[in-house]
């Protein structure tokens, strides 16, 4: 082995001396060889470097001491406080040994490479491979800092020809607003683009955000997340496995089934889109809209929140559940629609078209609802029919149904308004009919009272002691009032001129058994399957 020292700031005088003797030891070589050797020209070429003469050497602008070194035909350079030059960007270093066969060279000791005016390195220790310009830097704490950000971690491989980082070891990025923290990762000095892998977390003052894999602009201000998400800030959390997140303008879009949760709903959906600033939800897929307070549930195909108005909307396959004194209100729309009041937290349901209703003790159907919790009020409109479980069925213009302790207290029937009650003991069906009827109900959803206000009629059969069937009362006035036990009628009291007949059980026709417009149509009465589109 052949050493030769240049001590100082790289005299180039005494290098060049060196590389004089170098050449004169190898011109006598040269002429022996031609004196001794007459075959010399018959034998193969001498073998050739293997440095790749196309590619640039690294060049060394500086160093306190240079010793060159010759081993197995390899020739080398310890260089001490050394600067490199390569490609634009420089390299520095304690101590470096650069191997000229190879364009490489291994640093130690307060690396740092500067490439551009952006672009800095620092750590431990350093390979640098000059033909593919690949950098690995690593070191206790090896730190990658551009003009907006710093990245640090334990080993960075860095590909300076295509200005990209990539760290297999937990790493930590810090820019003005936002902390991330990984497993892995790889960064874009270019684009400026990270992606970050296991252990993903993202922190600002806005939220929290982490997930498995994640892929971050700086510019753009997008994060594109795999893996199980979750997004947290002061009004509540976001929970997704695949999607997208804006860090400015805190939008979210999640391409899997996805859950927002904050203190007064909870979103899920098998798509959705979230406003972070506004806490604004778009569901697409399997809606499922919950409003924590009240209890109430929308679902759907297709589901708008809007916080700032309190403001719901679904649509498709869309039904609500809402819970009634332990029981549990269905109401099925083409559209439903629900606006939240703030301020004591009650609830105002609107369905739109094709409604059907279901409750344990009654069902019904009509073509658009309105219930307010506020003053437990249910409207039902156009052509709106009920039934219950207690034998009644009831139609009208309109219905207004009153609630009291979450029970039905009172229906208040507007317009072409019947009533029909069936008679268990003598199978038939009690009638009512009128311009206005106001129904009143006992514990259990059973029929009490009827009153009627305008061109009153009832068929109803008459029951004596034995409870025997004695006729049929077929009674037209104005005004009515009929009082129900067990579904009968006990008692009527007229107001006003009654005509009235009772007919005997014999001599009853079966057209004086119905009165004009009855329709028994139980058959319609909507189940909880039907109310919930499952049949």
């Amino acid at each position: 082995m052949n050493k030769k020292n240049s001590a100082g700031n790289c005299n180039p005088f005494k290098l060049f001396r060196v590389i004089i003797i170098k050449r004169n030891i190898f011109q006598l070589t040269f002429f022996s060889l031609l004196i001794f050797s007459p075959y010399l020209f018959a034998q193969k070429a001498l073998p050739q470097p293997q440095v790749n003469q196309n590619e640039d050497l690294v060049e060394i602008l500086k160093s306190d001491e240079l010793e060159i070194i010759q081993e197995n035909g390899a020739d080398s350079r310890r260089v001490t406080n050394g600067v490199f030059k390569h490609k634009g960007a420089l390299l520095y270093s304690n101590l470096a040994i650069q191997h000229i066969n190879t364009n490489v060279i291994e640093a130690f000791g307060n690396v740092k490479i500067v490439q551009g005016d952006t672009v800095t390195v620092t750590g431990d220790t350093l390979y640098y491979y000059g033909n593919t310009r690949l950098a690995i830097v690593s070191g206790k704490k090896t730190v990658l800092k551009d003009s907006k950000r710093t990245l640090t971690t334990r080993k960075i491989e860095y590909d300076m020809a295509n200005g990209i980082a990539y760290y297999r070891q937990p790493g930590r990025t810090v820019d003005e607003e936002n902390v991330l923290t990984s497993k892995e990762g790889l960064y874009n000095t270019a684009t400026k683009e990270f992606t970050y892998y296991k252990n993903v977390k993202l922190v600002n003052k806005k939220y929290t955000l982490t997930t498995d894999t994640l892929l971050y602009n700086s510019i753009t201000k997008w994060s594109y997340f795999n893996g199980k998400t979750k997004i947290v800030n002061k009004d509540g959390t976001v929970v997704g496995a695949r999607g997208q997140y804006n860090t400015e303008s805190t939008q979210s879009t999640f391409h899997t089934r996805t859950t927002v949760d904050n203190e007064t709903y909870t979103l899920t959906a098998d798509s959705l889109v979230v406003d972070g600033k506004s806490n604004d939800g778009k569901g697409k897929g399997n809606v499922v809209i919950v409003a924590k307070k009240d209890r109430t549930v929308l679902n759907g195909d297709e589901g708008y929140y809007w916080k700032t108005k309190g403001y719901s909307k679904i649509f498709g396959h869309a039904y609500v559940r809402n819970v009634v004194s332990e029981d549990t209100l269905y109401i099925r729309a083409d559209t439903l629609y629900s606006y939240e009041n703030a301020r004591d937290s009650t609830r105002k349901l609107i369905g739109d078209r094709n409604v059907f209703i279901y409750k344990s003790d009654f069902q019904g159907k009509c073509d658009s609802i309105s219930y307010n919790t506020a003053d437990s009020v249910i409207r039902f409109f156009r052509k709106p029919i009920l039934w219950s479980d207690q034998h009644y069925q009831m139609e009208a213009d309109s219905i207004t149904a009153f609630l009291v302790s979450n029970e039905i207290n009172r229906m208040l029937l507007k317009g072409k308004s019947f009533v029909i009650t069936e008679d268990t003991l003598v199978k038939q069906f009690n009638q009512v009919k009128g311009r206005t009827i106001n129904a009143y109900f006992q514990t259990g959803n059973k029929l009490k009272q009827v009153l009627v206000d305008g061109n009153g009629e009832s068929a109803y059969y008459a029951i004596d002691d034995k409870q025997k069937s004695i006729g049929l009362n077929r009674v037209e006035c104005g005004r009515m009032n009929l009082l129900f036990e067990d579904n009968r009628v006990q008692r009527i009291a007229f107001i006003g001129k009654p005509d009235g007949r009772l007919i005997p059980p014999s001599k009853i026709k079966a057209p004086e058994r119905q009165l004009e417009g009855f329709n028994w149509r139980i058959a319609e009465k909507p189940t909880k399957e039907k109310a919930t589109w499952k049949e």
